[in-house]
């Protein structure tokens, strides 16, 4: 049994105002796609990597794998129009090439913050209940928007939600029944691009693995400044 990364760079970032996708904005020299290949690259139990990637940047991205020597990256796949067809894409590539039992974890190229841990933690999960979101307790005081998108008058009892981010892991058969089925109920383009909204619409079970609240994704500037911040106290305490 192994376990392949699934990374996910087929975004265009828009939010951020960048003139080029945010996972290849460039901190210290690297471009952000690059610190989260690393932490599947450096990870103990990763075996090899798909990168799923925004078609104008394949020849960038092989260049820039092969200059930093990430010797699991086996393949590189065009994206799709949004994420839940870029996942497709990716398990799509990957039928006849890993085995159904194989772990597929899925993460944001964006979200470099990942830790060790929590890759582990996602695996050890899937191997015992088939799928793992990573997760973490809602914390901040929460309500319900009024119709009118100006207030809330309502609040929302925080301990009945949770937040769920990347890695996404999978037994391969598992993720690819879910695509399939969401294929042929036609439910694909009618929900959140996402695909545990899929899960949710199918009736599967989500099971939570570690989270982090430090496990953003850059989506705007002061991520961006916060990811920069990060490295330098990481360059800091080395």
């Amino acid at each position: 049994m192994s376990n392949i990364a699934i990374i996910l760079a087929g975004g265009v970032g828009t939010r951020l105002g960048a003139d080029i996708p945010k996972q290849f904005i460039e901190i210290f020299g690297k471009p952000v796609l690059a610190y989260t290949i690393e932490a599947f690259q450096n990870s103990n139990e990763i075996d090899k990597i798909e990168i799923v990637c925004h078609k104008d940047y394949i020849d960038y991205l092989s260049k820039i794998v092969t200059e930093n020597k990430y010797t699991k990256v086996k393949w590189i796949t065009p994206g799709g129009k949004d994420f839940q067809h870029s996942v497709l894409n990716g398990v799509n590539n990957l039928i006849g090439k890993i085995n159904e039992n194989d772990n597929v974890i899925i993460h944001f190229g964006a979200s470099p913050f990942v830790s060790e841990e929590i890759i582990l933690d996602s695996i050890k999960v899937c191997n015992k209940k088939g799928n793992a979101i990573s997760t973490t307790p809602f914390y901040l005081l929460s309500g319900y928007r009024d119709s009118d998108g100006e207030k809330s008058t309502n609040y929302i009892d925080r301990e009945t939600i949770v937040c769920m981010n990347s890695p996404h892991a999978f037994k391969f058969e598992v993720i690819k029944n879910i695509y399939e089925e969401a294929i042929k109920t036609g439910i694909i383009d009618k929900v959140e691009p996402h695909t545990t909204t899929l899960m949710y619409k199918l009736g599967i079970p989500i099971y939570f693995s570690k989270g982090s609240q430090t496990n953003i994704k850059i989506t705007t500037k002061e991520d961006l400044e916060l990811f920069e911040g990060y490295l330098l106290v990481k360059k800091k305490i080395k």
